[in-house]
C-alpha cells in the first residue's frame, strides 16, 4: 500500500512540471548550429574536381563531368552528381573538402523512404533540397 502512495504522490507532483516532450511532426525540433543533415548541392558552382568523390570514407558520391562546350572557358562541366543516402554516413567530409562550397550541409534529416531504390538522389533533388539550410552555408 505504502508503494502505491508513493506512486501517486510523485504522479501528482509531475503533473504541473513543464511538459519536456515535443510535438514532433506539428512542431520543429531545435537541433544544434553545428547539426550535420542532408546535403545541398549548387550544380553552377561546381568545378567537378572529384575530391568529395575521393575523400567520401563509403563511397557514396558518383559525379561525372565533361568538357566545356565554349571553347573560351576552361574546365569541365557537370553531367551528373548523385549521393546514395542507403550508406552516407552524413560525416561532412565532402563539404569540408570543396573548394567552392558547391555541397554543403543542412539541417534536414527527414529521408525515410519506402523502398532503398528512393534513397540514391540525384543532383536536380539535391539542388532543391534547401530547406533548412545552415546559418553559415546561406547564400
Amino acid at each position: 500500500m505504502l508503494g502505491w502512495t508513493k506512486g501517486l504522490a510523485y504522479t501528482l507532483k509531475n503533473l504541473s512540471k513543464e511538459k519536456v516532450t515535443y510535438d514532433y511532426p506539428n512542431e520543429p525540433l531545435p537541433l544544434p548550429d553545428r547539426f550535420r543533415g542532408i546535403q545541398k548541392f549548387y550544380p553552377d558552382k561546381c568545378i567537378v574536381c572529384n575530391m568529395c568523390v575521393n575523400i567520401c570514407p563509403t563511397d557514396c558520391i558518383s559525379l561525372t563531368g565533361k568538357k566545356n562546350p565554349d571553347p573560351e572557358k576552361k574546365g569541365k562541366v557537370i553531367e551528373t552528381y548523385d549521393i546514395n543516402f542507403e550508406i552516407c554516413i552524413l560525416c561532412d567530409l565532402c563539404t569540408e573538402v570543396c573548394p567552392t562550397e558547391a555541397i554543403v550541409m543542412t539541417n534536414n534529416f527527414e529521408l525515410s523512404q519506402y523502398t532503398r531504390g528512393e534513397l540514391y538522389k540525384d543532383m536536380a533533388w539535391l539542388d532543391a533540397n534547401d530547406k533548412n539550410v545552415r546559418k553559415e552555408n546561406k547564400v
